[in-house]
């Protein structure tokens, strides 16, 4: 939209108008009626947005100067894509296809039967790193240097999200499932951005997005009538 590029939809976010002129997300692209699809981090987003570049682009997305953009969109955004993301691995867990605890983990690692494996923020290293040991024989890629992914999480909020108590690893066991959730997992580490607080990315994937490197220019692009 401010762009002017064009972007696969899949990992991109939709902002939708209220009937009175609100610009609000619409993470799941649910709601009626015309959409505006933003593809940049928070923080791009809200430069946009102070400097009224965003403020245009929506009025032209739109078709209309009468729209309101809330002060706090990015964070409704944020928040809205990591509730996607925690309701996902809930609905995966429900359907049997998270598995977690150390021994279970490893067993399915080793089997070849992981496809996706995540790390709370305040897990340890050292079970990480057995998992990803299990996770590279049972894949066959050992020496690559595979590892799962460390959340910028916490094992409460990881454990709230798949109902259990004292999550600290979990694994995908389903391919469909696994990408299901990385899918969700992308578009919110991508809309948060790099977080200098959070604990560095132990590969080179972790942190990574649907998008690809370098994408952090403006791409909200197109719009649709539903």
């Amino acid at each position: 939209m401010l762009s002017r590029e064009e972007s696969p939809r899949d990992g991109l976010v939709r902002l939708a108008l209220s009937p009175d002129g609100e610009v609000l997300p619409d993470i799941r692209a649910k709601a009626p009626g015309r959409g505006a699809w933003i593809g940049v981090p928070r923080a791009e987003l809200e430069k946009a947005q102070a400097k009224g570049k965003l403020r245009g682009a929506l009025s032209r997305a739109f078709k209309t100067q009468d729209l309101r953009i809330p002060d706090d969109l990015g964070a409704r955004i944020e928040a809205q894509l990591l509730r996607n993301l925690l309701d996902r691995l809930g609905l995966e867990s429900k359907a049997g296809h998270v598995t977690i605890g150390g021994e279970r983990l490893d067993k399915a690692a080793r089997s070849g039967k992981l496809h996706l494996l995540l790390h709370a923020s305040d897990a340890g290293q050292d079970g990480a790193g057995k998992l990803a040991q299990a996770w590279r024989v049972g894949s066959d890629m050992e020496g690559s240097g595979r590892k799962g992914l460390t959340l910028p999480l916490p094992r409460t909020i990881l454990s709230l999200a798949l109902g259990r108590e004292n999550v600290v690893h979990a694994g995908l066991t389903d391919p469909k499932a696994a990408s299901r959730v990385s899918e969700a997992l992308d578009r919110w580490l991508h809309f948060i951005g790099p977080d200098p607080a959070s604990r560095p990315c132990e590969t080179g994937s972790q942190g990574a997005s649907a998008f690809p490197p370098g994408g952090s220019q403006i791409t909200t692009n197109s719009t649709e009538g539903l």
